[in-house]
């Protein structure tokens, strides 16, 4: 084998073909060639260690191997867990999964959809909330088409707001679910850490919350916005100690930020959860080494993945919906209330 690149066009004089017809077999064109043609080319090529072109085989073929799948921040446990079924789901299948990250920038999703079509990626899967800016969303669903109508497939893990298979996690269902939990714990003072204000999936488990609340005949929260990340939970918590409400139990509408706020209390010399209770969202694997345990709602993340994974290679003609409950637990974190509360 030889240490440099061998080119096509080495192969094609090495097995007395013409470059046209090389390229037909080595590179997936559905144009037809004959076996005895066929097996001289692809005998040559691996006598002479020919590495096809992915690029030129993918623009034959009008696809690739390639899954594309776009996060907001793969560090966060959530994500994480969605990519794990994603790729267990697409390495069975024979596909190599590509990983992008967006940071939570609406404009670098669509750039990354963009790389993907351009690559010709077989399938993408956006996992992910949508944002309240409309003109983000137009230029995503634009994209999404431009993909759709080259032939590859999309799928999200989202609200349904694409126009495409989408696997949704039951938000609203289980905040509203939790505060149920919560309320009949015998809390009435709640405060909630609600991430920022333009995410959708914020919004919605902050309304779900406030709807359980209600329902259990208890006052509005106090609400305190901030990032969707364990230092936008500690830091969303530091304000809410400054404003002295009372609240003797803290809904973070997502883990990473209630173990922020975990931290924060901590440190202001405050137990979880004799002074006061905490509970999140989501139910991400690092809780299992989190003392006390924390209450939340749990989602399957991994086979949330596998599901869009499956939906994104099944070629149906319609967009599906598939809705995903969330599971209320309850763990050392969550207690009647016995203290004062934040004062």
């Amino acid at each position: 084998m030889t240490s440099r690149q061998v080119t096509l066009v080495e192969v094609a004089k090495h097995a007395g073909v013409s470059l046209a017809t090389a390229s037909r077999v080595l590179n997936g064109s559905t144009r037809q060639v004959s076996d005895e043609l066929r097996e001289r080319v692809v005998g040559s090529a691996r006598r002479l260690g020919y590495l096809p072109n992915a690029s030129a085989q993918a623009l034959a073929r009008n696809s690739s191997v390639l899954v594309g799948l776009l996060v907001h921040d793969i560090a966060d446990p959530y994500f994480s867990s969605i990519a794990a079924g994603v790729t267990r789901i697409a390495e069975e299948a024979g596909l190599v999964v590509v990983l992008g990250t967006t940071g939570r920038d609406p404009g670098r999703e669509v750039e990354l959809l963009h790389t993907l079509r351009a690559h010709r990626a077989r399938a993408v899967v956006i996992a992910g909330t949508r944002t309240t800016d409309r003109t983000a969303a137009s230029r995503l669903a634009d994209e999404i088409a431009a993909f759709t109508e080259q032939g590859g497939r999309v799928a999200a893990v989202s609200q349904a707001k694409l126009g495409v298979d989408t696997v949704v996690p039951g938000n609203r269902a289980g905040a509203k679910a939790l505060a149920a939990e919560l309320t009949a714990l015998g809390h009435r003072r709640f405060a909630v850490l609600a991430g920022p204000q333009d995410l959708v999936v914020a919004r919605d488990r902050l309304a779900g919350f406030r709807t359980g609340l209600a329902e259990a005949g208890v006052p509005e929260p106090f609400v305190v916005h901030g990032d969707f990340t364990r230092d936008g939970g500690y830091a969303a918590t530091q304000d809410l100690l400054a404003a002295r409400t009372g609240a003797t139990c803290v809904f973070a509408v997502n883990d990473v930020m209630a173990m922020g706020a975990m931290a924060a209390l901590r440190e202001h010399g405050l137990r979880v959860p004799e002074d006061v209770s905490i509970a999140g969202f989501d139910d991400i694997p690092t809780l299992r080494d989190l003392a006390p345990g924390l209450s939340t709602v749990r989602l399957p993340l991994e086979e949330m993945g596998e599901r869009a994974a499956r939906l994104v290679l099944d070629d149906h003609p319609t967009a599906r919906t598939v809705r995903t409950p969330g599971e209320v637990v309850l763990r050392a974190s969550t207690s009647s209330p016995s203290g004062t509360g934040l004062r």
